[in-house]
């Protein structure tokens, strides 16, 4: 499935996503605020914002900056930004995950719900949240990873390709992931109903010879 496709689905499911993911999800989302142990005046960016289920939890005084290839997605999060202010800052846009358009460094922390599993190419886009977070910031990702037991692995082999066509993947594999320069894992460990899903917490490191850079991106603001 690629960015257009994906997309084009969650467009048409923006008026219903909540819900159905509102509350299954909603442990990990904030055991995923908790562990990027945000200070007053941090900045963090959100990828995958959807209809900004989580921007309720962030602490006040933060600034949140959250992207969506959904542009249907973005409006409803808008709306939830608007209703639920909590004296933070909520800026949005339209953006790929794979090409995020910051510099290197930007940000406090850098948040992935539910999505390395969605997109066509996710070490890409771990590797892009990498770079634009500051070094000594959190990296987090909650996400379900294949499993590592035999008939589970079996079982959602199998259903993969009933599931992609609704736009995530069962079967990827954690290590798709892992080993990422300037990337070190703190934290792996089980979330959610049935602990189906995992929550990843890294810290960036300065990584040797690494310059300082800016991406292009196709970037629609909303706010």
């Amino acid at each position: 499935m690629n960015v257009t496709a994906i997309g084009r689905f969650y467009d048409r499911f923006a008026g219903v996503y909540d819900h159905l993911f509102d509350h299954v999800f909603r442990e990990g989302r904030a055991e995923a605020i908790r562990a990027l142990e945000l200070a007053p005046g941090s900045r963090v960016l959100e990828v995958g914002v959807g209809t900004g289920l989580t921007l309720p939890l962030y602490p006040a005084g933060t600034e949140v900056v959250g992207i969506d290839i959904s542009q249907p997605m973005l409006r409803e999060a808008r709306e939830r930004a608007d209703r639920e202010d909590g004296g933070k800052r909520v800026g949005l846009a339209r953006m790929d995950a794979a090409r995020l358009a910051f510099p290197d460094d930007t940000f406090d922390g850098v948040y992935a719900p539910y999505v390395v599993s969605v997109v066509p190419y996710p070490r890409r886009v771990v590797e892009e949240m990498a770079r634009v977070c500051r070094p000594g910031g959190k990296v987090v990702i909650v996400n379900h990873f294949g499993s590592r037991n035999r008939l589970g692995a079996f079982l959602e082999k199998r259903l993969t390709p009933l599931t992609h066509f609704v736009g995530f993947r069962l079967d990827l594999p954690v290590e798709a992931i892992l080993g990422i320069p300037g990337l070190e894992l703190e934290e792996n460990r089980k979330v959610n109903m049935l602990k189906l899903w995992r929550l990843l917490v890294f810290r960036k490191v300065a990584v040797e010879g690494a310059g300082v850079g800016e991406r292009v991106a196709d970037v629609t603001r909303i706010a």
